[in-house]
């Protein structure tokens, strides 16, 4: 077998988002300043758009508005040296229940919040939003989510920052597990009623804490339903053609998970945030800076087809660098990393990983010439056919007379076995003037191309006469007696203006 190498490697990136560069991690440390406390539990941060605000979830903390087992918003300024220190209580949106913010509008003037705020109606679990109204906010609105009814006491809510994408944990309609992922979309003003989100990235676990990337099309969650380093881990999941659609989780691995509990994972700028109690009982915020991904690139072989016109080409693709997974489109429709059963042709295809680089190869598939036994071709008789055209005359018609009975004999001797036929084509003109043509020697090539284009075109019509009959011109000349003014005899000029076909 002949093996092909590359014909074309091409890397590049597209639209590559932070988390996109979530490959390798610097060493996790907790968060310095004041967002940890020794005796409370830190979760579920929340950034403001330019990363200048933190917040998050503070629980087991005495001055929490329902108390010590109370969960509250807190909030943390960031310093001149990129610190969150100077922790205070959010008072604007904490009640006697347990508050979280689940969302901030890429404007920073929609905050979303966890359960509903309307008097007796605080303890109703669901999602509600409040506006910057001046210098303050309005109280919290809740959203109508149709047919979100949520039982139980664990679930959670991410919203996405274009506000048109909410996704929700909670044990819903097809639930696999204890908390499955769920997606509601606003379409002109309204929400839909929550789907699944599909087994791919639910489990007869639990998964919470989503996290949708700005790009719309990766999500990270937390999970204790597809193994991983212990309780619950971090992944992250390709989204491919619809919300109910994504890529098999890929765990963020030992740097982020721990055999503790790993949930609430977000990023801001180039730093990745969540949330652990990898070294207590109780969890704090902790974070890595995010290191550049390794970029993409592909190189490919490609194995011949073993006999002429056969089909069992392949191709050997290899993928180096990236961030997986990776997807895979060739420019025959296949989708599989090393494509088989190929027939002769080149080939080319786009890997793409999951934060968007792309390398694109082209690949050669060829295959051996025909092999033709000469003692079957000389068993065939030779064609001839010539045609003596009138004054300034260059076209036939293949529908009549003898060029009809020389393209049948062609046809005869290839449906006979005949593997292919060459036409020679000769063409003559006289040096009578022409009055049609800039000179003698145009009209001579004319009748020989305009005849080399009918048979061709004769057996075009039919896919399988295609690469059986070649017809090659070999000669286009001027002949014959000067012109003594008599254009019109014909005994003596009319020889010398002819097309010839001969097979071979």
């Amino acid at each position: 077998m002949i093996k092909n190498t590359i014909l074309l490697i091409i890397g590049s990136l597209i639209s590559i988002s932070s988390f996109g560069q979530f490959w390798k991690v610097i060493e996790p440390e907790q968060l310095g300043g004041t967002v940890n406390n020794i005796d409370s539990e830190e979760s579920i941060p929340v950034f403001s758009k330019d990363s200048s605000l933190l917040y998050f979830v503070r629980t087991f903390d005495k001055n929490n508005r329902g108390g010590l087992e109370d969960q509250d918003i807190w909030s943390s300024k960031r310093d001149d040296q990129g610190r969150y220190s100077d922790c205070s209580l959010l008072k604007t949106f904490n009640n006697k229940y347990n508050n979280a913010i689940v969302g901030i509008n890429d404007a920073g003037d929609a905050i979303y919040l966890l359960n509903a705020y309307e008097g007796k109606k605080d303890t109703v679990k669901g999602i509600a939003v409040s506006r910057k109204n001046g210098n303050g906010w309005t109280s919290p609105e809740a959203l109508d989510i149709p047919g979100l009814v949520i039982n139980g006491s664990f679930y959670g809510f991410h919203m996405a920052a274009g506000e048109k994408t909410l996704i929700i944990s909670y044990n819903g309609d097809n639930s696999l597990g204890d908390e499955d992922l769920y997606v509601s979309t606003n379409l002109n003003g309204s929400w839909s009623k929550p789907i699944h989100m599909g087994n791919s990235i639910n489990s007869s676990g639990y998964e919470i804490s989503p996290f949708l990337a700005p790009t719309g099309d990766t999500l990270f969650f937390s999970s204790n339903g597809f193994g991983g380093e212990g309780d619950a881990d971090i992944f992250y999941s390709v989204k491919q053609d619809s919300w109910t659609s994504w890529s098999t989780p890929v765990n963020l691995g030992k740097s982020i998970n721990t055999p503790q509990f790993d949930a609430y994972f977000t990023y801001s700028g180039n730093q990745a945030y969540w949330s652990s109690n990898r070294e207590g009982e109780r969890s704090d915020i902790y974070t890595a800076r995010i290191l550049s991904a390794p970029p993409l690139s592909a190189s490919a072989t490609g194995t011949d087809v073993t006999v002429n016109r056969g089909a069992d080409g392949s191709i050997d693709l290899t993928v180096n660098g990236g961030v997986k997974p990776f997807s895979f489109t060739w420019s025959n429709g296949s989708t599989a990393e090393d494509p088989i059963g190929l027939v002769k042709n080149e080939y080319s295809v786009r890997v793409m990983d999951a934060i968007g680089q792309v390398a694109d190869v082209t690949v050669m598939i060829d295959e051996p010439p025909l092999e033709i036994d000469p003692v079957l071709v000389s068993n065939y008789d030779i064609l001839n056919f010539q045609h003596f055209f009138g004054y300034d005359k260059n076209k036939l018609k293949i529908s009549r007379g003898d060029l009809k009975k020389f393209v049948k004999s062609i046809e005869t001797q290839i449906k006979e076995g005949r593997p292919n036929i060459t036409v020679k084509v000769t063409s003559s003109a006289s040096f009578v003037p022409t009055y049609l043509y800039s000179s003698n020697d145009q009209l001579a090539k004319l009748r020989a191309e305009n005849i080399k284009y009918d048979i061709v075109s004769h057996f075009e019509k039919k896919d399988k006469w295609i690469g059986k009959v070649t017809v090659v011109v070999v000669s286009t000349i001027v002949q014959g007696p000067d012109y003594e003014k008599d254009a019109y005899n014909r005994s003596k000029y009319e020889p010398y203006q002819f097309v010839k076909l001969v097979t071979e």
